[in-house]
């Protein structure tokens, strides 16, 4: 072998002792992660901050109930049932089996009282009794969960119960346990005051009598983490141990999912290391006192104008620490519209740029209807033009 050629090798072998090989983001990301999938998502503006296998089909445990809680929430919503409403517990729900608050056959408990139950304790019982109580059946209400992760988005999602026991084809993903988190703690902020609990009891009266059952959260971020607000865990033989959970600090929302955890301590300490990435690596632009809007003229209306008002307010998550302070707002109105408007129609935009990129829009509503003037509404507004 010539000289040149033993020099070049040398270099090129000094080369790759020198730089090695780049490593894929996963392996070079400070979280070491072991668990099969997780995801970290901001609620306000859904911005994933960070995922792993986050649209692997797994087995979800209990962590199905978050899907069950929009249900009971979307019906107090609408008026279906209400929280003092008194549920009559089946033989069906009684014979649940897996975690549950040991209701009995014929037993009655409030709305209010089987929210705790499953929130706290996640109590399958809980959850078929409330199902069989909105619509009628568990299979009903299941059918409802699956149309609701379709209205979601959740594309990796089956449901077949509707409090998470292990069964074929009862499936979700890290990503759409994400997106139902969101839609429930943004949607019905009211769950915190139910999964923020710790320890309380609740009173079972059947025939054999009345005793006290102590319900003990089964989140224990709640006490570990102190940024904790809840918000559903979940374990059985195939799904491993899973958690969804929700924190606020700043306030900065978080959702980390972690799926098929080995154990129950990997699946809280990856949970708060997840949590703790998020709030290390993001700052949250929210514009809650967007500049006040003008009325706008309607063109034949029975009114000549109608009052404005934003819609959802503006979020933008920065995870590169930009300067929020050159965000600029312009607002895009037409000078009129035509009836009729229907009250909440979008109208316009506000729209939020920085260095010269759009970060996002709020739209700019109709704050009333307006309907289409008739030929006596013409007459009418002549005839007082007349008189004034």
């Amino acid at each position: 072998m010539n000289r040149k050629r033993i020099i070049s090798l040398f270099l090129a072998l000094l080369i790759l002792l020198t730089y090695p090989c780049p490593v894929r983001a996963e392996e070079s990301s400070p979280l070491n992660i072991t668990s099969t999938s997780v995801l970290l998502m901001e609620a306000s503006t859904g911005t994933v901050i960070y995922e792993k296998n986050a649209d692997e089909v797994l087995y979800p445990a209990s962590i199905t109930k978050i899907m069950t809680l929009i249900l009971i929430f979307d019906a107090l919503e609408s008026g279906k049932i209400q929280k003092t409403d008194v549920v009559r517990v089946s033989e069906y729900a009684a014979s649940m089996g897996g975690s549950q608050v040991f209701l009995e056959t014929g037993e009655e408990q409030t709305v209010d009282t089987l929210i705790k139950c499953i929130a706290v304790a996640s109590a399958n019982d809980g959850c078929v009794a409330m199902a069989e109580h909105i619509w009628g059946s568990e299979a009903a209400f299941v059918e409802k969960m699956n149309e609701r992760a379709q209205e979601l988005g959740m594309t990796n999602t089956n449901f077949v119960n509707c409090c998470g026991l292990d069964v074929d084809g009862h499936m979700t993903s890290a990503r759409d346990v994400g997106l139902m988190s969101r839609e429930l703690i943004t949607k019905y902020p009211d769950i915190y005051n139910y999964s923020q609990i710790w320890m309380e009891n609740i009173t079972h009266v059947t025939a054999k009598g009345s005793s006290e059952f102590g319900l003990a959260n089964t989140n224990k971020l709640i006490k570990q983490y102190s940024n904790a607000t809840g918000l559903k865990t979940g374990s059985t033989d195939l799904a491993k141990s899973c958690i969804s959970a929700t924190a606020n600090k700043n306030g900065i929302d978080l959702i980390a999912v972690v799926m098929a955890a080995p154990n129950y301590k990997v699946r809280f300490q990856e949970a708060i290391a997840l949590l703790e990435y998020g709030y290390a690596n993001c700052k949250l632009y929210q514009d809650t006192e967007p500049q006040e809007l003008p009325q706008m003229k309607v063109n034949g209306g029975v009114e000549d104008h109608v009052s404005l008002t934003y819609g959802t307010p503006f979020s933008y998550l920065s995870t590169e620490g930009e300067d929020f302070s050159n965000i600029e707002k312009s607002l895009e109105l037409p000078e009129s519209v035509e009836a009729p408007l229907e009250e909440g129609q979008v109208v316009g935009r506000l729209v939020y740029r920085m260095n010269g990129q759009e970060l996002g829009r709020a739209d700019i509503l109709t704050q009333n209807a307006v309907e289409e003037a008739g030929w006596m509404d013409y007459l009418t507004q002549l005839f007082f033009r007349w008189l004034f």
